[in-house]
């Protein structure tokens, strides 16, 4: 995700580039070498005097933890499916995992686009996941006046069931470990950036030659920073049709306020179907629902793709991440809170346009302040090498260059090389979908120039089919929402350093000289039509020549700011992403050499096992927390907050109260190790069936990017029961309850 100096001048050139990429020869200072540090203290001294403090105390440690962390304990992990954590469950649970049970399981589960996790759970293509994960399809099925959010959806029958235009469920259904083959396609590399183009190349023609072979969507996963690759083979299913859904005041209920707290009553449950060839797909392998509940003290999996963890870390890595990342993206998410919010609030179709993406704020918002918390806590970061440990190595004190040289503020923008990053080439200056698609639009035509291998990875030949798709996704775009949007994130570059960069990009002819944000964005927005989805497909068909010849203005814009941004993110992965990628894996073979493989790598958006038992657990506070909470609960917390937002349930709930099993368990807890993009995991027992729906962690798992712990940290589940008993009682879906066996 993801710099140092002292005073540059304005004549130095940090790069020899031709004139439209003079923004960073010297005006913008971007890439200087040295900065001055908050304490002003120079970094090699800082360094110096770090290392004699630490070595006292790590010089002992070091030998225990010989690599990045020690060998895991209690219920930590994310495990691989093909290296699951046999041992470990039969000697916490005495349960073994058998080869049949983690196959059974591996092809149940799903991954919902690549916003959450879901798995089968039935032989028709009957898929679950939350009502969250599938908001944004339910978003784009909605009308003013059926607003599937507000009301929510049933299908009575199968011709009922609504199309999603562009939505794509993965299955893995092939995995091979390549390790030794990439190692031997990159040993004659003389340097770390050679070594990253040879691999690069060998990655594009495998993915390509085994997806030509098998039929499969195929990925090769970097696996423990760089120690590990596995080429990973997806089962597509792209005729995804929405089933079921509640309405979201019971979905999310609680809001914001509750959201990553503890106890919860929440139904974020949704019900899909795969189809194929125009019917229901027949499925193999999925997850029956249980029945008699689950206990207190029972073992349970969560079978998902959890998105991102940086246990592995550096010292310096997560400094750069407590210094720079969080504070830069909280910076963002808070102020753009603030102006959804306030469009929000004109109107209930306001309400509707902005729900998607200001729920989305509010959730990333609450979830990166609680793990900036947790890397302000000093006691978090025990086991992490530093320069400053003794026998740390020279690929420890690479990473710490690295994000030295990509954190470090330039005094004449107040900008760090990582936020330029984010900014131009992360495309958050132009934050709208109208932008997106142009840049995609560009990109796709100039890339698909390129031989596959030099092509930007994410325009492969292995993913184009998923990338046009994505194109042509005739989801509602609106021209208020998309100028809000990109009005805010104009201002932001206007406002960034001091408007450095925006003055550059005047200066460059890239933005008129005498316009506001305001008027750029609206000149930009109202003048595109690439949100016509002929106008997109056919400068698809049309390729370069009709990119170049298009005279829309968005298409031009992201064509005058594309080779700027291509030098940022060129710059950004030799400074960075190479270097720490290279050091990362040197750092694995260590681990491997004194751990073999019983540690787990960092998340990765792939799929993975963890376990765990239901389990409450004590607040700060001493209170103790039960594991489970029931639907006359969720009527009582209703009742003392007067039913006020978000704590009033959809009147469909109201009516049915009486007949509602006051006793049905509503949510639970479990100590799984969970991460965002756990969302909509299956929650099975021993017997691989359903007993919940994985949404949420609690405010204690926030820090579990960085370090799991068990004590407190939970896993929060929808209860299969509330799910049976809604089905049953509140929604009359007495089709799909037939279905599920029940």
């Amino acid at each position: 995700m993801s710099n140092e100096s002292t005073i540059a001048t304005a004549e130095q050139d940090v790069f020899v580039t031709p004139p439209r990429l003079r923004i960073f020869s010297g005006k913008l200072y971007l890439f200087s070498s040295a900065t001055i540090r908050l304490n002003n203290l120079p970094q090699h001294e800082k360094r110096k005097f770090m290392t004699k403090l630490r070595n006292v105390f790590f010089a002992a440690l070091f030998v225990c933890v010989a690599f990045l962390t020690a060998p895991v304990h209690a219920d930590e992990g994310m495990w691989l499916f093909e290296n699951p954590p046999t041992e470990q469950v039969k000697d916490t649970y005495s349960f073994e995992l058998t080869e049949g049970w983690l196959e059974h399981v591996r092809l149940s589960s799903c991954r919902f686009a690549r916003r959450g996790s879901a798995s089968f759970i039935s032989d028709q293509g009957l898929i679950l996941t939350n009502h969250h994960v599938g908001a944004r399809n339910l978003h784009e099925l909605s009308t003013p006046e059926n607003n599937l959010l507000e009301k929510g959806f049933y299908a009575k029958n199968l011709d009922d069931e609504l199309k999603c235009q562009g939505l794509e469920v993965f299955v893995l259904d092939k995995i091979e470990n390549v390790t030794e083959k990439i190692a031997d396609a990159t040993k004659d590399a003389a340097s770390p950036e050679e070594a990253a183009k040879l691999r690069g190349a060998f990655i594009a023609k495998l993915e390509q030659e085994t997806a030509d072979k098998t039929g499969l969507r195929c990925e090769v996963i970097t696996l423990y920073q760089g120690g590990a690759y596995h080429l990973y083979g997806y089962k597509i299913y792209d005729d995804i049709r929405l089933v079921w859904a509640p309405e979201e005041k019971i979905a999310s209920f609680g809001g914001d306020p509750d959201n990553y707290e503890y106890p919860r009553y929440c139904l974020d449950a949704s019900m899909f179907r795969a189809y194929e060839d125009g019917k229901p797909a027949k499925i193999k392998h999925y997850l029956k629902w249980g029945t008699g509940g689950v206990k207190d003290g029972e073992l349970v999996f969560v079978s998902g793709h959890p998105g991102t963890t940086n246990r592995a870390y550096t010292k310096e890595h997560l400094e750069y991440m407590r210094d720079v990342y969080f504070p830069w993206r909280l910076q963002k998410l808070f102020r753009r809170e603030a102006i959804y919010a306030a469009f929000g609030n004109r109107s209930l179709e306001n309400q509707r346009r902005i729900a998607g993406d200001l729920g989305g704020v509010q959730n990333y918002r609450k979830r990166a302040m609680g793990q900036l918390d947790g890397l302000q806590t000093p006691s978090l970061w025990n086991g992490k090498l530093s320069t400053g440990d003794e026998g740390a190595s020279d690929a420890v004190e690479t990473i710490a260059d690295a994000c030295e040289s990509i954190s470090d503020s330039v005094p004449s923008t107040g900008l760090s090389n990582y936020v330029v990053y984010d900014l131009l080439e992360g495309g958050e200056a132009f934050n709208c979908r109208t932008f997106q698609i142009a840049r995609t639009l560009v990109r796709l035509a100039q890339e698909s120039e390129k031989p596959n291998e030099e092509r930007l990875r994410e325009y492969r030949e292995g993913g184009l089919t998923a990338l046009k798709a994505s194109l042509l996704n005739d989801a509602p775009i609106y021209d208020d929402v998309e100028i809000l949007k990109l009005i805010d994130s104009l201002t932001m570059l206007h406002e960034a350093g001091q408007g450095a960069i925006w003055k550059a990009l005047i200066e460059n002819d890239i933005l008129p000289g005498d316009v506001s944000p305001k008027e750029v964005a609206q000149l930009l927005i109202m003048g595109s039509t690439v949100r016509d989805i002929v106008e997109r497909k056919r400068l698809i068909d049309g390729g370069l020549e009709a990119i170049e010849d298009s005279d829309d203005p968005m298409i031009q814009f992201a064509l005058s700011i594309d080779e700027i941004a291509r030098e940022v993110r060129k710059t950004f992965d030799e400074t960075f992403t190479t270097p720490t990628t290279t050091a990362y894996a040197e750092l694995a073979e260590r681990r491997f050499e004194e751990l073999g493989t019983g540690v787990y790598p960092d998340a990765t958006l792939t799929l993975r096992l963890s376990y765990g038992a239901v389990k409450g657990y004590a607040e700060d506070n001493g209170t103790e927390i039960e594991p489970v909470t029931n639907i006359a609960g969720m009527y009582a917390r209703a009742e003392a907050l007067q039913h006020k937002e978000p704590f009033d349930p959809p009147q469909s709930w109201k009516d049915k109260q009486t007949e509602l099993n006051p006793n049905c368990a509503f949510n639970l807890v479990s100590t799984n190790d969970i991460i965002g993009g756990n969302s909509g995991s299956p929650l099975i027992n021993a017997k691989a069936e359903v007993v919940g729906l994985v949404f949420d962690g609690n405010i204690y798992s926030l820090s579990n990017n960085f370090v799991y712990t068990e004590e407190q940290s939970r896993c929060v589940s929808v209860h299969a029961d509330v799910i049976l008993e809604s089905l049953k009682k509140v929604y009359k879906a007495e089709r799909i309850v037939k279905e599920l066996g029940q």
